[in-house]
């Protein structure tokens, strides 16, 4: 154990009291060891890494932090392999990253070495470990779309085990990780591509096709074009600076947990309710199968013969604005408020207390339940609050 601070000092919010314990073991063997030490204490725990995804109560956590610190990126050495179907030299390359290491320094890592997959996830703030829990995804890339398996400290069966994509459950903004799995990722692998082969022709190192039509507007390209992997990096930064989604002191937005809204996925039905101005993405034929607890069954389900239920994805900077709450907007005498860029954002404007943020959040929600019956969820993960 070593001595707890506050946890307004390890998360981007900057809200938050200390855990009762905390440890930070730096390597991989011994995040393994000092969790497994935790869990048999029976103690509360809550695990934390790059903190740009957690907001803490005032009064802290009353249990024990594992804080994920570790770092490493590594080369796995079948990457100049041939693929699995053994036809020629693969123009993959496959690397294993430590839990503890920061996203956006990947990002970087990979664009310098001419890998493309991730550049479009560039200054996304938190730690590797937490980007599949979350799916990152961002100007058309997903972390799901490069992401081979995982290593897994199992709160269950206290042994590490590798979980591969498709046992994630990955989906807009969630995983199995999210959604009950208790453990530890200590380690993940993704497979990118080597552009290395193709510069040596074309004289550049290329992203991968673009497919967000606000970042092939921001480069003057068109949708599935190839742009240079810096100058993609280098656009998806100043993008994201320009609605304070990069960490920056000198920004007054900039202490935050980024999006603290998803965007709603609702049927068709709903959607079709509102107004034509608002922004609306089609997602998948049928609703997704989900367990519903008997207490809640209502006759709840699809209805033998039925047409599949149609899923819409909503914009809920849209459905925030659209209620009334404006960029900036703060409760009186609040010290939390609405990003000044971009209304998915809250921020810490200096000094704010994790209740004020929760009490923004609540008037938020609730803004936009009145005015389209809609239910916003928060992204971030609230340790002893609610909304």
């Amino acid at each position: 154990m070593i001595e707890p601070v506050a946890l307004s000092t390890l998360t981007t919010f900057r809200v938050g009291g200390p855990p009762a314990a905390r440890v930070a073991p730096v390597t991989e063997q011994d995040l393994i060891n000092e969790t497994l030490v935790v869990w048999g204490m029976d103690e509360n725990w809550l695990l934390l890494g790059g903190g740009s995804n957690t907001v803490v109560a005032d009064d802290g956590f009353d249990g024990i932090v594992i804080h994920v610190v570790t770092r490493g990126i590594q080369v796995l050495d079948d990457s100049s392999e041939a693929d699995a179907t053994g036809a020629g030299p693969a123009d993959r390359v496959r690397l294993r990253v430590q839990a503890g290491e920061p996203w956006d320094e990947l990002v970087a890592y990979a664009v310098q070495h001419g890998w493309a997959g991730i550049e479009a996830l560039s200054g996304i703030p938190g730690s590797c470990g937490a980007a599949p829990v979350q799916n990152i995804g961002a100007y058309g890339q997903e972390i799901s779309d490069s992401l081979v398996a995982i290593d897994f400290l199992s709160y269950e069966s206290g042994e590490v085990e590798r979980l591969e994509r498709a046992e994630l459950g990955l989906g807009y903004r969630t995983s199995v990780l999210k959604q009950g799995l208790r453990g530890v990722v200590l380690a993940i692998e993704l497979e990118l591509h080597d552009t290395a082969a193709e510069a040596s022709v074309l004289g550049s190192t290329l992203g991968q096709p673009l497919k967000y039509a606000q970042l092939a507007g921001a480069l003057g390209v068109q949708l599935g074009d190839r742009v240079p992997l810096q100058t993609v990096r280098d656009t998806v930064l100043a993008l994201r600076a320009g609605k304070g989604m990069v960490l920056d002191p000198s920004d007054p937005d900039t202490y935050s947990a980024g999006s603290f809204f998803t965007n709603p996925i609702v049927t068709e039905a709903i959607a079709r309710s509102l107004p034509a101005s608002a922004p609306q993405w089609p997602m998948t034929t049928e609703l997704p199968d989900r367990v519903i607890p008997i207490e809640e069954y209502m006759g709840v389900g699809p209805i033998p013969g039925a047409e599949p239920v149609r899923l819409v994805k909503l914009s809920a900077a849209w459905l925030i604005e659209q209620s009334g709450v404006s960029r900036g907007f703060r409760l009186p005498g609040s010290k939390a408020a609405v990003s000044s860029k971009h209304t998915l954002a809250l921020t810490n404007t200096g000094g704010a207390t994790a209740e004020e943020v929760a009490q923004l959040a609540r008037y938020v929600l609730g803004r936009v339940q009145a005015e389209f019956g809609v239910n916003l969820q928060p992204e971030p993960v609230l340790v002893g609050l609610t909304l």
